[in-house]
C-alpha cells in the first residue's frame, strides 16, 4: 500500500469491523460515557441498538468510539455543509461608483441601483472616485456618502464607515433583510400582483 492510499483511507473513520483494536472508551448515542469496553462488547451493543460503532477519536489510548447511525451522521453533515456553501454564495457585495461633485440626476440614478440592491438583500460597496485635485478634498466624498447612508437608511445600514483607499473612498451598505426574507416577499409581492390581475380581468369581462 503506497502512502497516497493510506492518506485516502484516513479521511473516513473507521467504523464497525474495521476497528481492530482490543478494546475502545464507549459513548453512547447521546453522548453518554460508557467506558471502556471490549470492542466485541461495543459491536454487539451497536447491533443491539441498531447503530454503528465509529471510531471518532483513533489516536486516543484507548481510542474512543460513538455508537451512532452513521448513514444519517454523513448525510447530515453533507447539508450542513452544503448548506453554507449556499449561504456563501448568497452573500453578494454589488458595487457602485460615484464622482464627489455628482449632478443631482446621476445621484438619482445610482441611489434607486443602491436601493434595488439593498431591497434583494445584497451589500453595497460604495466608492467614491476622486480625481486631480479632488483628492485635497475628502470632505467631499464624506459628504456624498454620509447624504446616501441617510436616503437609504430604511433599506441598508452602514457596515463600514467611510474610509479612504488611495484615490478612493469606500463605504459598504448592509441591507437590512437578509436574502432569503427579500426573495419570500418578492414572491409574495408577484402572486398578489397576479391574483389583482386575474381579479381585474374577471371584473372587465
Amino acid at each position: 500500500m503506497t502512502d497516497n492510499e493510506g492518506a485516502d483511507i484516513s479521511v473516513e473513520p473507521r467504523i464497525n469491523d474495521r476497528i481492530r483494536v482490543p478494546e475502545v472508551r464507549l459513548v453512547g448515542p447521546n453522548g453518554e460515557q460508557v467506558g471502556i469496553v471490549r470492542v466485541e462488547d461495543a459491536l454487539r451493543l451497536a447491533a443491539e441498538a441498531d447503530l454503528d460503532l465509529v471510531e471518532v477519536a483513533p489516536m486516543a489510548k484507548p481510542p474512543v468510539a460513538k455508537l451512532m447511525d452513521y448513514g444519517k451522521f454523513k448525510y447530515e453533515a453533507a447539508m450542513k455543509a452544503r448548506e453554507s456553501r449556499k449561504n456563501q454564495v448568497n452573500t453578494i457585495i454589488k458595487e457602485i461608483k460615484l464622482r464627489p461633485k455628482i449632478d443631482p440626476h446621476d445621484y438619482g440614478t445610482k441611489k434607486g441601483h443602491v436601493e434595488r440592491f439593498l431591497k434583494a438583500g445584497d451589500k453595497v460597496k460604495v466608492t467614491i472616485m476622486f480625481r486631480g485635485r479632488e483628492q485635497s478634498r475628502p470632505e467631499l466624498g464624506f459628504r456624498l456618502l454620509q447624504r446616501l447612508a441617510e436616503d437609504v437608511a430604511e433599506l441598508g445600514f452602514v457596515e463600514s464607515a467611510p474610509k479612504q483607499d488611495g484615490r478612493n473612498m469606500i463605504m459598504v451598505l448592509g441591507p437590512t433583510k437578509k436574502k432569503a426574507e427579500a426573495r419570500a416577499e418578492d414572491r409574495r409581492r408577484r402572486e398578489a400582483e397576479s391574483k389583482t390581475d386575474a381579479a381585474e380581468a374577471v371584473a372587465s369581462e
